[in-house]
Parts: structure tokens; C-alpha cells; sequence
């Protein structure tokens, strides 16, 4: 019997959780095996990331009507018809009905019962994190840096289908990357470092302007991924943190840091899940070893352009507060305009604020 779409998706839901698969790596394999059409294949997408950003209010939404512990396949097709129900409003006797089909044999009184009650019942959700689905400490570092009104709107942003942005070139790039690309200044002839280059997509439209670009990575493997995604431009395996180029030499550096993530998670469904509340104090002390790096590499009236795909004030203003205290010969260029908004010397772009990717964004220069 052919796979269906509620059955591939309760299958990427259980080796999400149980085997620690990354969604947005493990679905197009799944996918590339089956004959679904574009619609089903496009159901079964929505299933497994919407049912995967919204596991936390899923599972309250079921565990409301259950009265001891089931096994994990079973929970995992509770969370499949709860999110139909009541997050893409299904009707009843299709989400129930279908979900049963490809639930446990055992199970399926059970997951028809609850998931009936479920369907029949209103919500009152316990508290903000519940109804967000997001660990607690996400939604109170948040609402801790951006204010309670600004956190929860990102927060709903990001529980939404992210919007695709082709490129010219037929390169696949959220629109705020490219814009953090564009605000390095980079010109004909100018010589330009992006020193955590990879995947490469900045370090294309940096080389598209004339100028000459280093583009390198720590880890050998995304090497390969910028060569095979920008080809022609001057690629290398180097730490960030103790770059191997002479002081002075260029005049623009890009420093797209490894990050918590938080501006990104409704293109990785499952990160939300991993990422640890200690992460941003943990890639902020990273962060400032490789912008002091970066800053020997500036020739007089260079500039440095740090960013983060990430909204905490660790990993954003705190980092700027640190080059303002070690370095105090750079100074910041004019901010661009909207949607970012100013933030500290910096900038920040809010997912709500232009249908984007959050990003905060450090533009300074070298005095001559």
C-alpha cells in the first residue's frame, strides 16, 4: 500500500523526537521515496514542521484528556490530529478519521477518544510559552530584551511557514541575509573578508559587486558546501577567532557569527527544541573573541560589519558594548532605515517587521 501523507508525516514525527533528526534535512529524503502528488507532499510538509513548532501546545491541547502514559508513536499521533484540528482547523471526521488510520492498532480507541474530545472542547491555554509552544526560557529572554508586545509577535511570526526569496541568480536566500550582505558596502576592487562564510550565499553577493573576497569557514565540510555554492571566489578552512592574514589588509570584514539561532526558527522547526538557555551567554564569549580578531584585519577607514541571526541583547547589543570598551577606534556608520530599528550602536530587524528572518546588525569603521 502506498505511504500517505498523515502516514509519512507521523514517521518524521517519531524520528525527530526519538532518533534527534533535523526536519528540514529529514523530510526531503523521506519525501524523494514516496509518489505523492505536489498536494500530499505539500500536506505532509506542513504536518511535520507546523506539528513540530507546535509539539508544546499540541501536547497540551491532548494531555488534557488522557489519564496515564502512552508510548511515543501514540503521542506523536495525538500531536498529528490535535495540530490538525485546531491549528489548520480541519474538520472532525477527516482529521480524527485519517489520524486513526495510521495510528497504533492498539492505540486507535484511544487516539480516536481523545482526539474527539479534543476537537470538542475550547482551550484555555495555562500560560504564554503553552500557547507560543516554546520553552519557557525562549519566551522569557525574549520578552526580557524585545518587551512583552514585540516577543510575543516574533514569537507568532516565527510559528508561521517561512516565506521563499529567489534571487537573480537563482540562489534560494531570505531577503534580511541578503540585506546584511548589502549593508557591508562592499565595492569594485575593494578587498573583503567574510570569515564564517558558509553557506556561501553572502559571500556570492559580496563578490557580485567587483570586489575581491576571502570567504572561510572553520569546518572543513562547509568548505566544500561554500565552494560548491560560490564558486570563483577565494575559499579557505580558517578559524575566525585567529584569521591567517596580515593585519591591516582589508577594507571591508563580514562577521556572520555562529549564533543561538532565535531569529531562524521557522525555517528549522525542531531548533527550538535543542537550543539550551545557556547558548547565548555560551556563542556571546565566542562572538567577541571573533570580532577582536576582526578588527586587526581593517585597514584605516575599513569597516566591520558583525551580524547574528539572533534578537537577544547578548548576542547583539552586548557584543557592541564589548568592541565599544576594547575598541575604541571604531565608530559606527549611519544606520540604515526601516524596517531595522536602532539598537544600541547596532540595528535590529524583527521577524513581523518586514516578513523576515530576525537579525542584529553592527556596522562600525576604523578611524583613518
Amino acid at each position: 500500500m502506498s505511504v500517505t501523507a498523515r502516514a509519512l508525516a507521523l514517521d518524521a514525527l517519531e524520528r525527530i523526537e526519538r532518533d534527534g533528526a533535523y526536519a528540514n534535512l529529514l523530510l526531503p529524503e523521506m519525501l524523494s521515496r514516496t509518489g505523492l502528488a505536489p498536494r500530499d507532499r505539500n500536506f505532509a510538509t506542513e504536518l511535520v514542521y507546523g506539528g513540530t513548532r507546535m509539539r508544546r501546545a499540541c501536547d497540551f491541547l491532548v494531555d488534557r484528556f488522557l489519564t496515564r502514559d502512552i508510548e511515543p508513536r501514540v503521542r506523536n499521533a495525538l500531536r498529528l490530529g490535535a495540530y490538525q484540528l485546531h491549528f489548520l482547523a480541519m474538520k472532525p471526521h477527516a482529521a480524527v478519521g485519517e489520524t486513526v488510520e495510521v495510528a497504533p492498532k492498539a492505540a486507535r480507541g484511544l487516539v480516536n477518544a481523545v482526539l474527539r474530545r479534543v476537537a470538542e472542547h475550547p482551550v484555555i491555554w495555562p500560560d504564554d510559552a503553552t500557547r507560543l509552544s516554546y520553552p519557557d526560557w525562549i519566551v522569557a529572554a525574549l520578552e526580557a530584551d524585545l518587551g512583552k508586545e514585540a516577543a510575543h509577535a516574533a514569537l507568532a511570526v516565527m510559528n508561521e511557514a517561512p516565506s521563499v526569496t529567489e534571487r537573480a541568480d537563482g540562489y534560494v536566500q531570505d531577503l534580511a541575509s541578503q540585506w546584511v550582505a548589502t549593508a557591508v558596502g562592499a565595492q569594485d576592487g575593494d578587498r573583503v573578508a567574510d570569515l564564517c562564510a558558509a553557506p556561501g550565499g553572502k559571500a556570492t553577493l559580496l563578490a557580485a559587486t567587483g570586489a575581491w573576497v576571502a570567504a572561510g569557514d572553520i569546518r572543513p565540510g562547509r568548505v566544500g558546501l561554500i565552494r560548491s555554492n560560490a564558486p570563483g571566489l577565494a575559499v579557505l578552512t580558517a578559524d575566525a577567532a585567529r584569521p591567517p592574514f596580515a593585519p591591516g589588509c582589508f577594507d571591508r570584514v563580514l562577521i556572520d557569527a555562529p549564533c543561538s539561532g532565535l531569529g531562524t526558527l521557522r525555517r528549522r522547526p525542531d531548533a527550538r527544541w535543542r537550543i539550551d538557555a545557556a547558548a547565548p551567554a555560551r556563542l556571546a564569549a565566542v562572538q567577541k573573541q571573533l570580532v577582536s580578531a576582526a578588527v586587526g584585519l581593517l585597514r584605516p577607514g575599513g569597516t566591520l560589519v558583525y551580524a547574528v541571526c539572533t534578537l537577544t541583547d547578548a548576542e547583539g547589543r552586548g557584543i557592541d558594548e564589548h568592541l565599544a570598551a576594547t575598541s575604541p577606534e571604531l565608530e559606527p556608520l549611519e544606520p540604515l532605515g526601516a524596517p531595522w530599528e536602532r539598537c544600541g550602536r547596532g540595528l535590529r530587524l524583527l521577524p513581523q517587521a518586514a516578513d523576515t528572518d530576525g537579525m542584529y546588525l553592527l556596522r562600525l569603521r576604523r578611524r583613518a
